[in-house]
């Protein structure tokens, strides 16, 4: 296993080869999720519980919060499968939840997690109802208080419906993401999906400020993971985003806080690693209209394009960075399947 460079230099993520790695889970519900038909394989009863059985199944290897598991479930939730694959054959030094808006409590004994007052977002064609100054004050916050006896930090977030908020957050902001949802969505979703984001994003006035418009279209994971990597930045901590399209927003809603504060900030610590999928070109579209330089890369093991949460494509970066090959992976993955 290997990985591609999508941008910037590979110095940073080679320097990281073989080093400690403290995992963050950033989970929350935006209620835009619950809009009908709007999503694909997790259109369920159960969609929003997600977040929860994901960070119950990366802690715990089992799901607690759902009863009667089967493998339909389990394949439902595979992108996890994949990050505790990597995990059960090089673990992470530390995995801690950060509970930004959660449904259910995740029941974790001995893991941390971290609350932080937060409620589920409301839909985004409803106005998303968030107060986005207190959310992105709340990561600062977090960030800048934050210590790991690790030499870097992966952030991954399990968020429903974060494709859609991610790509009405960009659109919002002024960045240009035409046909995103085109080029990744395969279903009747795809037309339901943009009439949300073209609703959400009527809402918004030519003169709205940043935080006025996150508010409005946004999620909490988006906006709490922006205000953490400003926070981080005052530490010198290594942060490895791990993520598609919902962590490229990231960068660009740091981008467009910095630009309202006439603000700058050190990059050079910061990486965004991904899955190989067909929206790494889109990715590279993004990051290209940042005001900062920023290194980002994707795994070479292919994962028959799942959409890339909990962090799975940073997870198999870390993997080909610390000698886990792709046969004794795939033979994992297939094991907990079988579980």
């Amino acid at each position: 296993m290997n990985f591609d460079t999508i941008l910037g230099s590979v110095d940073l993520l080679e320097y990281l080869r073989g080093k400690q790695a403290t995992f963050l889970l950033a989970g929350s519900v935006s209620k835009t999720s619950e809009i009908s038909n709007i999503l694909q394989s997790e259109n369920s009863t159960n969609s929003n519980l997600t977040p929860t059985l994901n960070a119950e199944f990366l802690c715990l290897k089992e799901l607690k919060s759902l009863e009667n598991i089967t493998k339909t479930s389990k394949n439902i939730l595979k992108p996890v499968l994949i990050t505790r694959a990597v995990h059960e054959l090089k673990p992470f030094s530390n995995i801690e939840i950060l509970d930004l808006g959660l449904e259910l409590k995740p029941k974790i004994n001995y893991f941390k997690v971290h609350s932080f007052d937060i409620k589920p977002s409301a839909r985004i064609d409803d106005g998303a109802k968030i107060n986005a100054m207190e959310i992105f004050q709340k990561g600062v916050e977090f960030g800048t208080n934050y210590e790991s006896k690790d030499d870097y930090i992966i952030l991954s977030e399990s968020a429903i419906g974060s494709e859609i908020t991610a790509v009405a957050t960009a659109k919002a902001l002024g960045y240009k993401c035409d046909d995103f949802l085109s080029n990744c969505v395969k279903d009747v979703s795809r037309d339901i999906k943009n009439s949300t984001i073209e609703t959400a994003l009527n809402r918004i006035q030519l003169d709205d400020d940043v935080f006025t418009k996150l508010s409005n279209v946004s999620d909490n994971t988006l906006i709490f993971n922006a205000g953490f990597i400003l926070g981080s930045t005052s530490k010198n901590l290594k942060v490895m985003l791990a993520g598609s399209i919902q962590m490229a927003t990231v960068l660009l809603i740091v981008n467009s806080i910095l630009e309202s504060m006439q603000g700058a900030v050190d990059s050079s610590n910061i990486a965004l690693c991904t899955s190989k999928n067909k929206n790494n070109k889109n990715i590279k579209r993004l990051l290209d209209q940042l005001n900062f330089p920023i290194n980002a890369y994707s795994s070479s093991f292919d994962s028959n394009e799942l959409e890339d949460s909990v962090g799975y494509g940073a997870a198999l970066c870390y993997a080909s960075i610390n000698g886990v090959n792709k046969k004794e992976l795939v033979s994992k993955i297939d094991s907990l399947l079988e579980e």
